[in-house]
């Protein structure tokens, strides 16, 4: 029992760590947090702790947790802060329909408290509708407002989110593609200095090809997030939104005909700029290895 001027966390002395994923509770499935203080309690009137597995770097790990009473809140307390859920609005880069895979947001989801990468028990991929965005101005980023669809079909799961995204297995191709038409992708080492489009959503469900150029090209023979800097040049998109918003992430970039990559980072003193990341790694993180085949043909799609 805890007293009102006493400090106890039962978490921190099991040395549960900031980031842990609980994938099972007495050797069931815990993937619904309002289930957790029912358990918490018979644990702590039984004087039984409780069983966790916890996942950690790609480990799993078991820990016992016996709860303290509270006197104040007259319950029983873990001493931890779990998170049941995480939903966004992001921008869909490809889907490959051969292999029935897609990636998205050209960058890794964190948590927003912890700072650290979300590790993913499972999610589903649903439509979204953009209703306003708020302009990125210099030091100030802006962001497109969407409602999500929760009643809408699944049209795609969450198994991964690593540095250049999300990925998982796509039922069927997005309803909101540009066309209809697979097209090639670029390897990293094609893609030139010079105009390219973006395939983004500033409005509903439309996706919409808007200029840009691309100013710097790195030489990347590993996996790099920061492939190629590039400049909004289309006066409707700029008027529209001053530059690259949160939520265009995974916008694909083309060029020449090509899917080279897609939209990542925006430079906060500077929103008319950001970062781009090369199609090739996006590819490899969704489970499709292109080299050292000669190329392959991807369809485009793009959902915000």
């Amino acid at each position: 029992t805890v007293a009102p001027d006493q400090k106890v966390s039962p978490g921190e002395e099991a040395k549960i760590q900031v980031g842990d994923l609980i994938t099972k509770i007495n050797g069931k499935d815990s993937k619904d947090v309002s289930k957790v203080a029912d358990l918490v309690a018979k644990s702590g009137e039984s004087k039984t702790p409780l069983d966790l597995k916890i996942l950690r770097n790609n480990e799993e790990i078991s820990v016992k947790l016996q709860p303290v009473y509270d006197v104040v809140d007259k319950s029983y307390r873990l001493g931890l802060y779990i998170r049941d859920s995480a939903a966004g609005v992001g921008t869909l880069t490809f889907y490959a329909p051969d292999q029935g895979v897609y990636g998205a947001l050209g960058h890794v989801i964190t948590d927003m408290d912890t700072q650290t990468p979300i590790i993913v028990g499972d999610g589903d991929i649903v439509y979204s509708n953009v209703t306003s965005i708020s302009k990125s101005h210099n030091g100030d980023p802006g962001e497109k407002h969407a409602t999500l669809y929760k009643d809408s079909k699944v049209i795609g799961n969450i198994e991964r989110n690593t540095a250049f995204g999300i990925f998982g297995k796509m039922y069927a191709a997005p309803d909101h593609s540009l066309d209809k038409e697979a097209i090639p992708v670029a390897f990293a080492e094609e893609v030139k200095e010079g105009p390219a489009q973006i395939y983004t959503v500033v409005e509903g469900q439309k996706v919409e090809k808007f200029d840009i150029q691309v100013v710097h090209v790195s030489k990347q023979d590993m996996p790099g997030t920061k492939g190629m800097v590039i400049k909004i040049t289309d006066p409707r998109l700029l008027d529209k939104t001053g530059g690259i918003v949160q939520g265009m992430s995974g916008s694909p970039i083309i060029q020449n005909g090509k899917l080279i990559g897609a939209v990542t980072h925006v430079f906060v003193n500077d929103p008319t700029s950001g970062y781009g990341c090369f199609i090739e790694w996006m590819l490899q993180d969704s489970g499709i290895i292109l080299r050292p085949s000669n190329g392959a043909t991807f369809k485009e799609a793009k959902a915000s």
